[in-house]
């Protein structure tokens, strides 16, 4: 497929090699690519040249970008923003491999349970984004990748950019709008969005998969206009999906749900009608005698000493109470300590154990008239579930508990991510068992980490060399900072071992490994090189036949790699040595050698501009003028990862000359050996890799 931006085999930022066109729009392309250090899949979107130079569209791009700080499965994940070198700018999100909404829809209708799956797992993500302040206003078929084809792992994509769909929807940009005619809220055509337009992109996008058909609002503007004055025909849709439907594409946003949590909340009571019906069946007692796990013991005794203790106090006498509706109890504690208890109570003693529970999940004493009586509690059950609520809550840093009748939110912030895990898990069972719906929005801590905190399980997981951070990275990381991590690897498994070790310390944070993958040879050299800086010393890469200068290193079969070391002029009285570690498990002595036995700067290379070049590695053309020069070829006999290593010292190296060539192993420990108690004697050192390809 042409492509006038990337082109496969194509190497992006030195990481991303492209693997093959995704998808075409008129603003740009979608590519599948791999991250060669993780070797990992992503997918690259790419404005063409045109757009990459309009203000407004990279605005886009740059709003989409923002979308990296949110971790949710139901949401695609963003990684980094650039420019490629040729002026196109492009983003890095994962590859979320699976067929779209649009393309399940064009194949077959989904039922009206999968709908409601989708639309479940569609607002989970909503809720997700609508609290970092992020509105999608371009939600449709195509936006929503079912992950492996399974309506339960409905993912949402494309934040903020417009592109133009094969189902032929039309996606307008202006400075004020972005969506497609026939999904878009009808006050988006005033260039008015917030959280509710989403709400009815959703439900337009559903009612177009169980049509089969993509809604016709029409060819001019005024039909557009008037098409959205009128609420969605659903007609021949059944309740309760016809319930949602309506409910999400109301014209008038007020009568719409007022945010996702809200439509998330009722969709629970309809994908499971029947759960608190069973649960209220069940006596409360039998419920006490299988605690979750995360309540301390002293509260279970409670809560198991009085059975049905919150229900058979007998305070629902004669006198009636206002109704509640819904039945409300919220409480929370902030970082600082501080907490608070409010809502409903039926009778003055479970409001007293309500208010016992809460002292005993937060140390905080709530006020007596913290609850307010009220008629209305959906079940007998309903305070001992909330009394659960608050002492698994109180694993938490800070939190916040919202309880709706049968329906329950607990946000806030855990100490690490195993205590989330923990929480999460705990809450699965109970579920089921306590006959009540719970959403959690929490975040893993810590809330402040330091790079001083982290520095000692890199160094546990290093595997060829120290993991070091950028120098313009600070350090000290809030919750979803992204922490880079710069450095070499021995394998590219290596990564994910990374990632591994290190999650669980870093919480709710990116951590990026922008590392080169070498190979155990390169590292056992790595591991005995001395830790000093470059001395103003460098290596210059470049083609033998054209001179170029070769930046990222990779050199294909048939080119000649030359390299250069590059020295201050100033630099005098030092002494250069130069070995080549290949990728065959031997090291070639380059400088000294046989045919080359100087090592005194001073006698070698020239000097331009302030700046010794000593050629170490020569084109071939070089090499057949003087036969005792070195140089070689890209064949496929050597293809992989070598190392040019120069050292620069007061005094030679070695004493002796070494061996043309010798294996890994016996110049790690030679290098060791005469490294030892030398450290002060080294002025620089630098390396490059070459990266021989096919």
């Amino acid at each position: 497929m042409h492509s006038d931006i990337f082109s496969p085999g194509q190497i992006l930022n030195n990481t991303y090699e492209i693997i093959r066109v995704l998808g075409r729009g008129g603003t740009g392309e979608v590519y599948l690519a791999r991250n060669q250090i993780v070797e990992r899949d992503v997918a690259i979107k790419a404005l063409n040249i045109r757009f990459s130079g309009n203000a407004d569209y990279v605005e886009l791009i740059k709003r989409e970008e923002q979308m990296r700080n949110i971790i949710n499965d139901a949401v695609v994940r963003y990684s980094e923003c650039s420019r490629s070198d040729a002026g196109h700018v492009f983003l890095v999100m994962d590859y979320v491999e699976g067929p779209s909404l649009n393309e399940v829809m064009l194949e077959r209708r989904l039922d009206d349970r999968e709908s409601m799956i989708v639309a479940h797992r569609v607002l989970e993500g909503l809720v997700a984004t609508h609290e970092q302040g992020i509105v999608h206003r371009d939600l449709s078929p195509d936006n929503v990748i079912l992950r492996g084809g399974k309506p339960e792992r409905a993912t949402i994509i494309d934040f903020g950019i417009a592109k133009d769909t094969a189902a032929g929807a039309r996606t307008i940009v202006g400075n004020e709008f972005a969506g497609k005619y026939e999904y878009a809220a009808p006050e988006q055509l005033d260039g008015k969005s917030d959280y509710r337009a989403d709400l009815y992109g959703l439900g337009a996008l559903l009612l177009a998969a169980a049509r089969q058909e993509v809604p016709n609002v029409g060819s001019s503007p005024g039909e557009v206009v008037r098409f959205k004055r009128d609420p969605l025909d659903t007609s021949g849709i059944k309740p309760p999906l016809k319930d949602l439907l309506d409910w999400l594409t109301a014209p008038d946003p007020a009568k719409r749900p007022q945010s996702a949590a809200e439509a998330l909340t009722r969709l629970d009571g309809w994908l499971k009608p029947d759960s608190h019906a069973r649960k209220t069946r069940r006596a409360a007692a039998t419920r006490r005698n299988a605690p979750v796990g995360l309540i301390a013991a002293g509260v279970v005794a409670l809560l198991a000493g009085g059975g049905a203790w919150l229900w058979s106090s007998g305070a629902f006498g004669p006198a009636a109470l206002p109704e509640a509706v819904p039945y409300r109890l919220n409480a929370s504690v902030a970082a600082d300590g501080s907490g608070s208890l409010s809502g409903n109570a039926p009778d003055p003693d479970i409001a007293a154990a309500l208010r016992a529970a809460f002292a005993d999940a937060t140390g905080i004493t709530a006020p007596e008239d913290a609850l307010s009586l009220a008629a209305g509690m959906p079940e007998e059950t309903w305070p001992d579930n909330a009394a659960d609520l608050m002492l698994l809550s109180s694993a938490l840093d800070r939190w916040e508990l919202a309880i709706s009748d049968n329906s329950a939110r607990i946000s806030g912030l855990a100490p690490d991510a195993a205590t989330r895990a923990a929480l999460r898990a705990t809450l699965d069972g109970w579920q089921d068992e306590a006959g009540m719906s719970v959403q959690t929005s929490v975040d893993a801590g810590p809330e402040s980490l330091d790079w001083a905190t982290l520095e000692p399980v890199l160094a546990q997981a290093a595997t060829c060399g120290p993991l070091r951070p950028p120098a313009d990275q600070p350090t000290s990381f809030g919750l979803r900072d992204r922490i880079t991590v710069l450095g070499d690897l021995a394998s590219a498994g290596d990564a994910q071992t990374i990632q591994a070790e290190v999650a669980p310390v870093i919480g709710d944070r990116e951590l990026r490994i922008d590392a080169t993958v070498l190979n155990e040879d390169l590292c056992s050299i790595r591991s005995v090189l001395p830790s000093s800086a470059t001395g103003g010393m460098s290596l210059w890469l470049g083609k033998g036949g054209t001179g170029e200068a070769v930046m990222n290193g990779v050199f294909s079969t048939g080119e000649n790699p030359v390299v250069d070391v590059q020295i201050p002029a100033s630099v005098t009285g030092a002494s250069l040595w130069v070995m080549v570690v290949d990728n065959t498990g031997r090291v070639f002595h380059v400088l000294p050698n046989i045919n080359q036995p100087e090592t005194s700067v001073e006698q070698l290379g020239s000097v331009d501009s302030g700046v010794r070049r000593i050629r170490v590695l020569w084109s071939i053309d070089e090499v057949k003028q003087d036969n005792k020069r070195l140089g070689f070829r890209v064949t496929e006999d050597n293809h992989g990862k070598s190392e040019v290593i120069a050292i620069l010292s007061t005094t030679p190296l070695f004493d002796m000359r070494r061996p043309r060539d010798e294996s890994v192993q016996s110049q790690a420990k030679a290098l060791a050996e005469t490294l030892r108690g030398r450290e002060g004697q080294i002025i620089g050192m630098a390396s490059r890799i070459i990266d021989a390809r096919p």
